[in-house]
């Protein structure tokens, strides 16, 4: 965790002493056959406390929809507590603007499990007492670096000079403040309309007298401190409030030793940590970490997969236009890094079996067809991708061909030719997909 974001998390967050942890760091023990865990562990969860005055304060304006020139979209429209903080609708982007008519530019992400979300940096991790490299120089380095494989319980590859961590699918932001502010003002989302009229908003708003209350009176005549406030106290609702990371799988009572996986659930968990299987372990992450938190399912690094282009979305009608993730349009400062054309941030699998919308630009709706991109994508790419005029199957359609080369042809199962064997059965995604289900919060204990 950089120093720069141990503010924003408090002491309830860093107080880990005392927790204690049994697994194998690298990955979940093996099951008994009678579906329990044989290495039980304890799991180190944030306390329940009741919310600080901020984080009150921030849950007023997450729920406030008079901010959008709508009146009708909060950041609680797009990120539903009944669909763990994600989209609501089953529409590949959600629509936004004064009309609540205009497109978002890519699929809503969920915004649980971001507590424990690193800045965006390129190259492994640092210390605070490491010597900081910009990130173009580690862009310069990354240009010419040679990437180690990604598999399940591997290590080697947390040393690969690729981006990682930042909030959205491209890592703009770094904070949780940060990132509340961007569709607040987005004249497809929100479409607050200016920090002039947001700001005007904020103090004729029912909770107006508690930012006098929290920061003095001077805070009204100041518009930036006054949004700024305002978008802090949402992040610290986010950092507070349990329901935004519960930790309260399946999975994470099977960890703990307090239910059991059925068959089906254990078979998926093998394959999802089977390198020469599905490997999703090797960039969603299924084990603890060595201090007993329970796994958040990525990396946080970025991957160029080379999803399918989604026809749904209005900005596709451009052939010219593609969404390069890192490298832009919505980002800007990577532009010239083109070795991270394509890149998307790797998102958390916790609650994904609640979601309709897959990929940045949701162009899957279903957890098989996610499955089946990933097992047919190299071998039988006719499966996954359309077909040109000539019948030639358009591969890698959503990025421009000189990118192409960026996409991950190495990691299992990617590294598979056209015409090999695909590395799942139908039954194997059927296994993964049971247990991916077992990563949805609420789950009760059956008696």
């Amino acid at each position: 965790m950089n120093r720069r974001t141990l503010w924003l998390l408090g002491a309830g967050l860093l107080s880990l002493a005392g927790a204690v942890i049994a697994a194998e760091p690298h990955g979940p023990a093996e099951a008994t056959p009678s579906g329990l865990n044989p290495n039980p562990v304890h799991l180190y969860r944030p306390p329940v406390e009741p919310l600080s005055a901020m984080a009150q304060l921030g849950k007023a304006i997450f729920f406030d929809a008079s901010l959008s020139s709508s009146g009708a979209l909060s950041c609680a429209s797009c990120h539903s507590p009944d669909h763990a903080y994600g989209p609501p609708n089953d529409g590949p982007v959600m629509l936004g603007g004064a009309n609540l008519s205009r497109q978002g530019a890519r699929a809503v992400p969920s915004l649980t499990y971001l507590e424990r979300h690193p800045n965006f940096s390129i190259g492994p991790e640092k210390a605070d007492d490491d010597n900081v490299v910009d990130l173009a120089q580690m862009a310069a380095l990354g240009q010419s670096a040679v990437r180690t494989t990604k598999t399940a319980g591997g290590t080697g590859a947390s040393a690969n000079i690729v981006p990682q961590g930042g909030l959205f699918w491209d890592g703009r932001a770094d904070t949780l403040q940060e990132q509340a502010l961007f569709p607040l003002l987005d004249p497809n989302e929100m479409d607050g309309g200016s920090v002039e009229i947001v700001a005007d908003k904020l103090r004729n708003a029912p909770y107006a007298q508690r930012f006098v209350e929290l920061f003095g009176a001077g805070v009204m005549r100041n518009q930036r401190l006054l949004i700024a406030e305002a978008m802090f106290a949402v992040a610290r609702y986010q950092v507070e409030e349990q329901s935004f990371h519960p930790y309260s799988s399946k999975y994470d009572d099977w960890l703990e030793g307090k239910t059991r996986l059925s068959e089906s659930e254990l078979r998926g968990l093998q394959l999802f940590n089977d390198p020469d299987k599905a490997n999703c372990a090797g960039c969603h992450t299924s084990a603890p970490s060595r201090d007993g938190l329970p796994p958040l399912f990525t990396d946080h690094q970025y991957e160029v997969l080379g999803a399918p282009r989604n026809a749904a979305l209005a900005g596709n009608g451009d052939p010219g236009y593609f969404d390069l993730g890192v490298c832009g349009p919505h980002r800007t400062d990577m532009a010239e890094q083109t070795q991270y054309c394509g890149m998307f941030l790797t998102p958390t699998l916790r609650n994904t079996a609640t979601r309709r919308a897959f990929f940045h630009n949701g162009v899957f709706k279903t957890l098989e067809q996610v499955l089946d991109f990933y097992n047919f994508r190299d071998t039988n790419p006719e499966k996954v991708f359309p077909r040109a005029v000539d019948g030639t199957v358009r591969k890698y359609d959503d990025l421009p061909e000189r990118y192409h080369a960026n996409v991950d042809v190495t990691d299992p199962p990617f590294d598979r030719h056209l015409g090999d064997k695909p590395a799942m059965t139908e039954q194997d995604e059927a296994d993964i997909i049971a247990f991916l289900k077992t990563l949805t919060d609420g789950y009760k204990v059956e008696n």
